[in-house]
C-alpha cells in the first residue's frame, strides 16, 4: 500500500492506493483525501451481472447496522428478481463485506446503504460529499471519476477508478483543514444505452433522526 505523492498512472495527489482492504485505513493519515482498493472483479461475476436485465439489479436506500447488511440483501435480491446463483451470492456477500469493512475503518454502528441502478447523468458536477465519509464501489458500467481542484472548478485532469474497485472518500464533515480539493462525479453516460449499479456507504450516528430507515422497492 503507498499514498501517491505525485501523479502516476490512474490516481492523483493525496490518493491512497490499497493492496488490500485493510490498507483502507490510509484514509486516517493526514493529507490523504480518498483511498482505493485496487481489485480486479472475477471475469464470470463481470459478465453476468453486466448482461443482467437493469430491471433485475437490486435497488435500495435503507439505515441498517452493518451485521444486517447481508439478509437485508437477500431479501432486495428476492424483491427485484435478481436471479439465483453463485453470481448473486458473490455480489451479496460482497455488499455485506463492504459494509463491515466500511463500518469498522469509520468505527460506525449504523450505515446508509444505497444500491443505486443509474442510466442517467446523474451527479455530473464535481463536488464533496456533505458527509463524513463515504464508500462507493460501481459494481456494473464506469466507476467515480474524480481529480484535484485548488479553486472549486472542474479538474483539469480526470481519473475514473475502476469498474468493481471501492473507492473511500473523506466528506465536507471530515474534521481536517485546509480541505485537500479532491472532488469527484458520476461519469455522464445519459445516452450511450450505458447502466451502472453503484453501492454508496455512509456512516449514520443517529438513525432516528433519519428520514430513510425503510427499504425502497
Amino acid at each position: 500500500m503507498n499514498l501517491v505523492r505525485e501523479v502516476v498512472k490512474d490516481a492523483a495527489i493525496g490518493v491512497g492506493i490499497a493492496e488490500t482492504p485493510e490498507d483502507l485505513s490510509v484514509i486516517h493519515n493526514p493529507g490523504c483525501a480518498a483511498a482505493i482498493w485496487r481489485r480486479d472483479p472475477l471475469p464470470g461475476f463481470q459478465s453476468w451481472i453486466n448482461k443482467l436485465d437493469p430491471a433485475r439489479l437490486p435497488k435500495a436506500r435503507v439505515i441498517l447496522r452493518p451485521e444486517t447488511v447481508r439478509s437485508a440483501m437477500v431479501e432486495l435480491g428476492e424483491a427485484h428478481g435478481t436471479p439465483e446463483g453463485l453470481e448473486r451470492d458473490l455480489l451479496l456477500d460482497d455488499v455485506a463485506a463492504m459494509a463491515t469493512l466500511f463500518a469498522g475503518l469509520m468505527e460506525s454502528k449504523w450505515l446508509r446503504l444505497r444500491l443505486d441502478v443509474v442510466n442517467t447523468n446523474a451527479c455530473r458536477r464535481f463536488h464533496i460529499d456533505a458527509v463524513t465519509s463515504r464508500l462507493v464501489c460501481t459494481y456494473r458500467g464506469t466507476g467515480t471519476q474524480y481529480g484535484i481542484s485548488n479553486d472549486g472548478n472542474e479538474p483539469k485532469r480526470v481519473f475514473t477508478v475502476p469498474t468493481g474497485a471501492p473507492i473511500l472518500l473523506r466528506g465536507t464533515l471530515w474534521p481536517e483543514s485546509p480541505k485537500s480539493g479532491l472532488l469527484h462525479r458520476s461519469p455522464p453516460i445519459e445516452g450511450t444505452g450505458e447502466t451502472r449499479l453503484v453501492l454508496v456507504l455512509d456512516p449514520v450516528a443517529d438513525p432516528d433522526n433519519e428520514p430513510d430507515h425503510l427499504f425502497a422497492h
